[in-house]
This record gives structure tokens, C-alpha cells and sequence, in this order.
């Protein structure tokens, strides 16, 4: 059977722009003026739903997995799993993993709360909300398309093919709940990523050209994730391949949310505008067209 697909053009416009004041000034046509510290735009409508939105999915899809009327199934043979999986069944589990994983996400959770509060303390009111609200995005979305990947791939956990294999010795009260299999991706992960990628982004944002607070930033998000993905690993809850998709997914939604809320300006009589601009045109006959422009 032949399927139509909508042509699809991706153009990646790597503009040759250079970082030279702008010869645009600020009484010509173009975006208005904000102050200095106003990177992002918020529309509380739009925002607050996706916010809640995102947060109420999360939330009844985990209550529906809480309640153990989606049936597990056992595991296969786990020399189905790919070489770099293996080890996560064969290993020892690690009795106190879980609970440094649990206090690596908190932690992340405790700096998404006191950015905002210091973005305020040093940029005033709009910081304070702009900031929590793209926080709050970020961790709603990731959590319901952490939530809707889990019970759509089903994947069975590392301890899941230690505990439950053998259906003869099997315990049945232990091996018939559903979060046996919500391996794939990890919930952790994707939270802890998402919260790295947000911070990274305000801190590269809200930050001059030579301050180095952006980069411990990045580098403080990177191992923090990176902790909590091994640790989430060790306590056979996750396979590798669980925690780095969740690494990823979770950066993604993280740098993408605030990304998408950052508006042009005028600042100093010089246009100033994203490094990144991505764009999206329809094509007049179905499809369309995905436009990168990168500024270097």
C-alpha cells in the first residue's frame, strides 16, 4: 500500500551574521524596547494551560498505572537485550541506589525553587515569574511525555528479569504490578535533565558575556544527571538505555521550553536577538518548511 507523506523542507540557514553592533536603531520598525534583564515572554493563558495541561496528565496517568489494572507481562530472555543493557540484570543491586537517586532529583528540584528567587533578587518581579513559569513548563511536559512513553513501550525493569522470570518461583504479589514495566524511560532522568536544561538556558540568559555562572551551570546540571541516571541504574530499577533517553528527552523539553519563550529586543539601540531562531512556514500545497538560522 502506497502512502503519501507531506514534503517536509528542512533549510538550515547557517547566516553569516557576526556579533558587530546592529545598524538598526531603535526608532525604526522592529521589536520594542525592554529592559535589559527581560529576555522571555510569558502569555499566562497559553503557559498556564500547558502548565496545567501537562500536570494534570501526568498526574491521572499516574494514578491509572497506581492502581495495577494494567497487567504485567513477564520478561523475556534477557539474551534479548542489547550488549550494553546486559550488565544491569547480571549486576548487583546497589539496596541504597534508589534512595541517592531519590535525594539527586530533590536536589534539582530545590535549585528549580531557588533560581527563580535569586532571578528575582537580582532582576526584580518579572524575573521571579518569568523564570518559575518556565521551570514549571518544563517539568510538566516532562513528566507527561515521560509518563505517556512508559506506558506505551512497557519495557519490564532489570529487577523485574531477576524477580520475575521464572514463573514457578516467581512471587506474585511482587510481580504483578504495572511499574515492573515502566522501565523505559526513566522518570528520573528525564526530570533531572529537564531541570539541568532550563537552568543552563536562564543561566547562559541572564548572564554576562564573561561570567562563569552559566558554564558551573552547565557542568553542575551535566553531573547531576548524570549521577542520579547511574545511580537510577545500580538500584535495577532502569536499564542504560533507559537513562540516557531520559537524559536526552528531558534536556530537550528543558532547553526547548525557554527557548521558544525568548523574544527579540532592542537593547541600547541595537537589536538583540537569539543565536538560535527557528522558524516553521507552510508550504501551499501541504507540508511545509522548517527554517534554523544561526547567528556565529
Amino acid at each position: 500500500m502506497k502512502r503519501r507523506f507531506s514534503s517536509i523542507a528542512i533549510v538550515i540557514c547557517l547566516g553569516v551574521a557576526t556579533w558587530a553592533p546592529s545598524s538598526a536603531r531603535a526608532d525604526e520598525q522592529g521589536p520594542p524596547h525592554f529592559p535589559d534583564n527581560q529576555h522571555f515572554t510569558i502569555d499566562p493563558i497559553v503557559d498556564g494551560l500547558l502548565v496545567a495541561g501537562g500536570a494534570t496528565f501526568d498526574s491521572l496517568l499516574s494514578l491509572i498505572l497506581s492502581t495495577n489494572e494494567i497487567r504485567p507481562q513477564p520478561p523475556g530472555n534477557p539474551d534479548n537485550l542489547s550488549w550494553i543493557d546486559r550488565g544491569a540484570v547480571t549486576q548487583k543491586i546497589d539496596p541504597h541506589a534508589g534512595t541517592y537517586s531519590n535525594i539527586g532529583l530533590w536536589t534539582a528540584y530545590a535549585y528549580a525553587v531557588l533560581d527563580p528567587i535569586m532571578s528575582g533578587v537580582r532582576d526584580g518581579r518579572n524575573a521571579f515569574l518569568v523564570d518559575a513559569i518556565l521551570y514549571a513548563e518544563s517539568i510538566t511536559l516532562t513528566g507527561a511525555f515521560t509518563q505517556a512513553t512508559k506506558i506505551g513501550v512497557r519495557r519490564p525493569r532489570p529487577i523485574d528479569y531477576a524477580n520475575c522470570s521464572d514463573s514457578q518461583t516467581a512471587n506474585t504479589a511482587n510481580c504483578s504490578s504495572t511499574d515492573l514495566q515502566l522501565s523505559f524511560f526513566s522518570g528520573h532522568a528525564s526530570a533531572t535533565g529537564a531541570l539541568a536544561g532550563t537552568a543552563t538556558y536562564l543561566a547562559f540568559a541572564r548572564s554576562g558575556p564573561r561570567s562563569a555562572r552559566p558554564w558551573i551551570t552547565l557542568a553542575a546540571g551535566a553531573l547531576l544527571t548524570s549521577f542520579v541516571s547511574y545511580e537510577r541504574v545500580r538500584s535495577g530499577e532502569h536499564f542504560p538505555t533507559d537513562v540516557i533517553m531520559g537524559s536526552l528527552a528531558g534536556a530537550g523539553i528543558g532547553v526547548l521550553v525557554p527557548h521558544l519563550h525568548r523574544h527579540a529586543h532592542y537593547h541600547e539601540n541595537e537589536l538583540e536577538t537569539p543565536a538560535v531562531l527557528i522558524g516553521y512556514a507552510p508550504a501551499p500545497r501541504g507540508g511545509g518548511s522548517v527554517t534554523m538560522q544561526m547567528k556565529f
